[in-house]
């Protein structure tokens, strides 16, 4: 039984990056042998195991044969047999096949170190187009490591094109697709994925909406941001959470008077990230309309935001408005303003006059649109 270091943790040492998970891979054991020592099961499709102690993931060799469309149509062979290399061969490119045994070695059959230092991002083999998941993990991984220079091949491009043109896309499931797409707008240049995919032909089909934004934006360089995704790229330039890239991202396309859920196609997208780029498409007139200094906007922001009670959703609308409307940032320190000046109107001293239910309820709102009319010198 002989145990390597694989993957992302191999990759990531030698390019100088901070190494993110470690990935075993355990060569010559069988499942028993691994629950004998102490591992325990973690994955009931793949023969992974956790580390009794450091709970990281240890994988029995396997090789895989294509039997059934999709990323799950493969059967998998993990006997004790399986070669090091063997395993190796089913991954997607050469920078992830290189493995280190526990004395430091590395074994590269297929020269992914020779790819690290050409930063290029390189098919195994022909089989690569057999998984519809690695076209997404490339996109991703240029999104990763484009900012060193990296580069699809030629020929791993081509064969991109050929998968995007399969069926073999269809079998992608909604939450896969979130899945991917979530840990591309994570990384450091998360517009390279979905120019990667647009330019392979993918985006039309999982993305349709997106792609059509991105396309009617003629004239830009191969290399630059496709001006369809300048918010997105403002949003990383300020450290934005995934929620708010997520609405710069898809806010073109959603803007464009259909439905959201055209806009955002397949994905399913999680509650938070969703519930943003709701609320951001419902208040975008009056945020373009509180910038001229309108104070029933204003209100309306606060009152959407539920910002009187707790600020975190007004924070992610106003990191979401600076990567899209850079025009409009003097609306953050407004609505800041905004918000403690209303904050100290309460319905307390208009109950003590004897007002209640809706009379109290527009009396309250009157007020607070007087303080706000005060606070900008001009009323709504």
């Amino acid at each position: 039984m002989k145990v390597y270091l694989v993957g992302g943790a191999v990759r990531d040492r030698l390019l100088g990056l901070p190494v993110r998970d470690r990935d075993w891979v355990v060569v010559g054991a069988t499942e028993a042998e691994m629950l004998a020592q102490g591992y325990q099961r973690a994955d009931c499709d793949f023969p992974v195991f956790l580390h009794p102690e450091s709970g990281e993931e240890y994988a029995l060799a396997r090789r895989e044969t294509k039997i059934a469309p999709g990323y799950k149509g493969f059967a998998i062979d993990a006997g004790p047999e399986v070669t090091l290399e063997q395993d190796l061969k089913r991954r997607d490119l050469t920078i992830n096949a290189i493995a280190e045994d526990q004395q430091g070695q590395l074994t590269d059959p297929f020269d992914g170190q020779a790819d690290l230092e050409a930063g290029l991002l390189r098919h195994i083999s022909p089989a690569f187009v057999e998984d519809p998941l690695r076209l997404l993990r490339v996109a991703r991984f240029a999104a990763r490591l484009g900012r060193w220079g990296f580069h699809i091949s030629h020929g791993t491009h081509k064969l991109m094109r050929q998968m995007a043109a399969s069926a073999e896309l269809e079998t992608l499931s909604g939450e896969r697709l979130w899945q991917e797409t979530r840990q591309a707008l994570a990384e450091e240049q998360p517009w390279r994925y979905f120019q990667v995919l647009q330019r392979c032909g993918a985006l039309v089909q999982l993305l349709p909406a997106l792609d059509r934004v991105m396309r009617q934006d003629k004239g830009h360089a191969t290399d630059s941001v496709c001006p369809a995704l300048t918010a997105l790229e403002r949003a990383v330039r300020c450290n934005a959470d995934i929620s708010v890239r997520f609405t710069a991202a898809f806010y073109p396309a959603a803007a464009g008077g259909q439905a959201l859920e055209s806009a955002i196609g397949v994905l399913k997208v999680e509650k938070a990230a969703l519930d943003l780029l709701q609320l951001t498409l419902r208040i975008a007139p009056a945020y373009h309309a509180a910038g001229a200094g309108d104070a029933v906007s204003i209100l309306q922001l606060l009152d959407a935001t539920r910002a009187l009670h707790d600020h975190s959703t007004l924070d992610a609308l106003l990191n979401a408005a600076d990567a899209l409307w850079p025009e409009l940032a003097g609306n953050r320190a407004l609505l800041l303003q905004a918000r403690e000046r209303v904050v100290g109107v309460t319905a307390a001293s208009l109950q003590q006059q004897g007002l209640s239910g809706a009379e109290l309820g527009e009396m309250l709102r009157r007020k607070r649109i007087d303080a706000l009319t005060a606070l900008v010198g001009r009323g709504g």
